[in-house]
């Protein structure tokens, strides 16, 4: 996780970490953390950019990219 994102022309330059909360081989599930460093208030920004779909959408990408 800590490449994909820290190389994402979007989101690179706000990337701090990640960090495995909790992974469990029986469901292969995994539960992460991702830290980043926003930027003061900026128009749209924690909409768009840090929107929960898009920042998952990053990882689906890279992973499309590697197929």
């Amino acid at each position: 996780l800590t490449d994909v994102y820290s190389s994402s022309p979007a989101l690179g330059r706000y990337f701090r970490s990640a960090q495995v909360l909790y992974s469990s081989n029986e469901s292969s599930t995994v539960f992460y953390q991702l830290e980043f460093s926003v930027p003061p208030s900026t128009e749209g920004f924690m909409e768009n950019t840090m929107n929960p779909d898009f920042i998952r959408n990053v990882l689906r990408q890279n992973i499309y990219d590697e197929d």
